[in-house]
């Protein structure tokens, strides 16, 4: 038993011994480990580590991107951005302990240089230290003590709301009333624009130079405090194309999720294109965002600032638009409907009848290149006022109500019955189709009566007559009938070669008309002589009349319409997309023989003693081709007018349509003063 206990006693220290050298040997491990790595922390790669330990945080800090400019066809801006400074707060790199004493003091030099800081806090104080809530300011206050915010009861005074507002922003200081206001109304901004490390805050924005200096010169030292500058983006003539160029909003959801799919650099905080050519052009004009990452040790001291990703701007948009003519069609537009209207009332006054002009109060033109169809100008009138428009205030609202309706495109969207500027198509299909040929006569007696339910009458007791006179006289007996021979098949198969009642391609929204026999929802045989007069259900854009005018003007062809020129980059020093080349959409199917009969015949509407334009453009130094309409509706009658010149060698095509107008000469003065100034054959409008 003795030997046995000695054996166990002898193994149980054996094994303590092995336990005790493993644990050695474990400790000797992990402190070679620990030694390692600390040569590697300290000595190998030590300024690495130690510059990496004093990091506490990074933050990534966006630089906006720069849309593109848009401009007319010679480089004039129409929207373009314009350098502005102001005054940014940046958290990054202000004292926290010196944040207010910061504000007080910018306050104070912008006060003696005349400058606005962005204050929208709905309090005021009198010269005895009262505070009151600010008249007109009712959503705001409601904002500021709603749940959301301070959490107050609605009728919280003034007074409250300042107490408040200091206890949020632990303002313990003792100032007086009017510095204690101003100083919780930029931290309560501050707030709502979510200041932040990432997020700068815009103190005061278009300052003006004195106050740069001021600024600048004050501030030196003080952290966090600086003075850039920042373009504004606005229209250089505010009313001059508002309902082409388009204006910016809010991106929504579904723009968001549509246009992400095609760049995947936009945010859901973005401005997008809401019509027009912002809304055509959004790729193009569309900058990139850049960005930087700001570095801060752990006692929020800056140590470094990369510019990762370097903001790009958006391309230059050309347009084919005249800036010229497109002043000049805006005038004269407001004019003539405005004389229109003032003749009317006083001939309505006169004769003790309506619907003699008084009601004129809208209309729209449109000018095409007739070399490729680009669009020279295109005004609605009213117009309105796109720098306005684009703050969406009261100013919006006023234009909604608005019942002439100043927001609607008139030029490209407004579908107008068109009345006999539509007879040259006729007389095109009918020539065409043998119906007819240029010695055919037909006796107008005035009374056009084959259908007894449609009747049409014509202005006068024309007698027997030819397309060529009809044309020139307007004849709606001698067209009744001829579009009654020729059947409102084939008539709207040719209208729709000439671009009537069909897209023209242009980049923006366009409306696509209205084409009798087509898109009517019922039809009798007798429609047919409403539809061949311009009649019926007979509905076109102004800017597919000025497509159909530069189509008989180019023989025949139609080319695809047009107001977008080019795209450069941002500096103009490169092409990145040309629109300038003419592109065929469709031939109108008509011989050069037959068509040149029609404009022969529109020739003389302008330069025959008995052309209905003849009292317009008779002695006119340019020979114009032209074609005047009156079409029937409720209220005073439409006046329509087409034109294109010069005759012989066509350069330019115009249609115009003042609604209610009731006299032609209105319409045809707009075209008139238009191709006085392309041709600079008088003082400008």
């Amino acid at each position: 038993m003795g030997n046995e206990q000695r054996k166990r006693r002898e193994s149980n220290i054996k094994s303590s011994k092995n336990i005790i050298t493993a644990c050695m040997i474990i400790v000797i491990v992990f402190f070679a480990v620990f030694v390692i790595r600390l040569v590697d922390w300290q000595i190998v790669n030590g300024k690495e580590y130690s510059e990496l330990a004093t990091r506490s945080t990074s933050y990534t800090v966006e630089t906006a991107a720069t849309r593109g400019e848009i401009l007319d066809k010679n480089g004039e801006g129409l929207v373009v951005n314009t350098t502005h400074y102001k005054v940014v707060l940046d958290k990054l790199y202000l004292d926290e302990d010196k944040r207010n004493d910061t504000i007080l003091q910018l306050i104070e030099i912008l006060g003696k240089t005349g400058d606005k800081w962005e204050d929208i806090l709905p309090i005021q104080v009198s010269a005895n230290g009262e505070y009151s809530y600010k008249n007109d300011s009712e959503d705001e206050i409601k904002a500021m003590l709603s749940s959301d915010f301070l959490d107050l009861p609605s009728d919280t005074s003034a007074k409250g709301c300042i107490e408040q507002l200091a206890k949020r922003y632990d303002v313990d200081r003792q100032y007086s009333p009017e510095q204690l206001r101003n100083l919780l109304s930029v931290r309560y901004n501050m707030e709502r624009c979510g200041f932040s490390n990432t997020v700068p805050y815009d103190f005061a924005k278009d300052i003006s130079e004195n106050a740069v200096s001021a600024v600048s010169e004050n501030t030196q030292g003080v952290g966090g405090v600086e003075v850039q500058t920042y373009l504004i983006r606005s229209a250089k003539d505010a009313d001059l194309a508002p309902h082409l160029l388009g204006a910016l909003g809010s991106i929504t959801e579904n723009e968001y999720k549509e246009l992400s799919e095609q760049d995947d650099t936009y945010t859901q905080n973005d401005k997008v294109g809401k019509f027009g050519i912002e809304l055509a052009c959004e790729s193009y004009l569309k900058g990139t965002a850049g960005a930087k990452i700001i570095q801060r040790n752990a006692d929020g001291a800056i140590m470094d600032a990369v510019e990762t990703i370097d903001a790009k701007p958006g391309n230059t948009v050309y347009l084919t638009i005249d800036s010229k003519l497109q002043k000049t069609a805006v005038k004269s537009l407001e004019t003539n409907v405005k004389a229109a209207k003032a003749l009317g009332k006083a001939n309505s006054a006169a004769y003790g009848k309506k619907n003699l002009g008084e009601d004129c109060e809208t209309g729209a033109v449109v000018m095409l290149d007739v070399s490729d169809f680009s669009v020279l100008a295109a005004a609605s009138y009213p117009t309105y006022d796109l720098n306005k428009y684009s703050k969406y205030d009261d100013y919006y609202v006023k234009l909604s109500e608005n019942e002439n309706s100043p927001m609607y495109n008139r030029a490209f969207v407004g579908s107008f019955a068109c009345g006999s500027v539509f007879k040259p198509c006729v007389a095109s299909a009918a020539l065409e189709e043998g119906v007819i040929d240029v010695k055919k006569e037909i006796f107008c007696s005035q009374h056009y009566d084959y259908y007894p339910t449609n009747v049409v009458e014509c202005m006068h007791y024309h007698g027997e007559m030819n397309v060529t006179s009809a044309l020139t006289q307007s004849c709606n007996y001698f067209f009744a009938e001829t579009g009654r021979l020729l059947g409102f098949d084939t008539m709207y198969l040719y209208a729709e070669r000439f671009g009537l009642g069909e897209y023209t391609g242009v980049e923006v929204e366009e409306s696509k008309g209205f084409l009798a026999g087509r898109d009517s929802t019922s039809w009798v045989p007798g429609n047919t002589v409403q539809a061949a007069i311009g009649q019926s259900d007979n509905a076109f854009t102004p800017l597919q009349l000025a497509t159909y005018t530069a189509t008989i003007a180019n023989d025949g062809t139609r080319l695809r319409t047009h107001v977008i020129d080019k795209i450069t980059n941002y500096e103009r020093t490169e092409t990145v997309a040309d629109f300038h080349k003419a592109e065929v959409v469709a031939e109108c199917g008509v011989s050069g023989k037959n068509l040149k009969s029609v404009q022969n015949g529109m020739l003389k509407v302008s330069t025959d003693e008995n052309g209905t334009a003849y009292s317009m453009f008779g002695n006119y130094k340019v020979k114009v081709a032209s074609k005047t309409g009156t079409a029937e509706n409720a209220g005073s009658d439409h006046t329509t007018f087409i034109c294109y010149a010069p005759y012989e060698k066509p350069e330019v095509a115009i249609a115009v349509v003042i609604e209610h107008g009731a006299k032609g000469q209105f319409s045809m003065q707009v075209a008139k003063d238009l191709l006085d100034d392309y041709f600079t054959l008088a003082p400008k409008v």
